[in-house]
């Protein structure tokens, strides 16, 4: 599989818009996947807008757009510069809590479980402590979070981002994934995909106007994270099939 270019914009300078395209090969058959460079986009981005601002010329029927979910909450207002989450003592004390992994810090930061509580509520929270509890005991993984819900699963930390300017940010999940992609698709007639793809877990299309056979193919077309996972400010992309 060809790997993804990662432009880096603190060094290169490639347009807006589109890049080439990068193939990849799914059950025999060509994909292509065009990471789509944008401006830093903010909570003063409509997502619609960004959408015909910087894939209109490139979009062609059949195609779908794939978007990282963090820039989706960011559009949407959900990130929070850290100095201003007041961790309650509960916060503290489950964040410690969390197991430790190599992979990233999410809720072990007492921020960012403070925005899980208020997101999630804390009954939520405290059932998915039980639920991890249990699972521990058939030696189960992950049932915190099949019972916290998908905003505590999606949560990032401060000091995670790629993006300078969100470095200090918590970033959550986007709200309404589902209505999200629908009301774009009502307003661009596109069709659309929410996403967490990185370079550590499978890649998950959390929402999309796909079917869900066409949502799973799309998930197995990222696992080389086309979008890049640092300052590459390609916050989207378009997928479309070869030939």
């Amino acid at each position: 599989m060809k790997q993804a270019p990662h432009y880096n914009r603190t060094m290169d300078t490639p347009p807006s818009g589109a890049l080439p395209p990068v193939p990849t090969v799914v059950d025999g058959r060509t994909y292509l996947r065009l990471p789509v460079r944008t401006h830093v986009l903010t909570e003063k981005d409509d997502i619609a807008d960004v959408l015909w601002k910087y894939v209109r010329q490139s979009f062609a029927p059949g195609d779908v757009v794939f978007i990282s979910e963090t820039a989706v909450a960011i559009c949407q207002g959900r990130a929070r510069d850290w100095h201003d989450i007041k961790p309650s003592w509960l916060a503290r004390q489950l964040s410690r809590r969390v197991t430790k992994s190599p992979y990233g810090v999410g809720l072990r930061s007492p921020y960012a479980m403070q925005y899980a509580i208020e997101l999630t509520g804390l009954p939520r929270i405290l059932l998915g402590c039980v639920a991890h509890v249990a699972g521990r005991l058939v030696h189960k993984k992950r049932w915190f979070y099949d019972v916290a819900g998908v905003q505590a699963r999606m949560m990032d930390a401060e000091h995670t981002m790629g993006v300078k300017e969100f470095y200090e940010c918590v970033i959550p999940g986007p709200y309404d994934p589902q209505g999200t992609v629908r009301k774009l698709k009502e307003t661009t007639g596109m069709d659309v995909a929410i996403v967490d793809v990185n370079d550590i877990y499978p890649p998950w299309c959390i929402a999309s106007t796909l079917p869900k056979a066409g949502a799973r193919l799309l998930e197995r077309c990222l696992t080389d994270n086309p979008l890049g996972q640092g300052s590459e400010c390609t916050p989207l992309g378009i997928w479309r099939e070869s030939g």
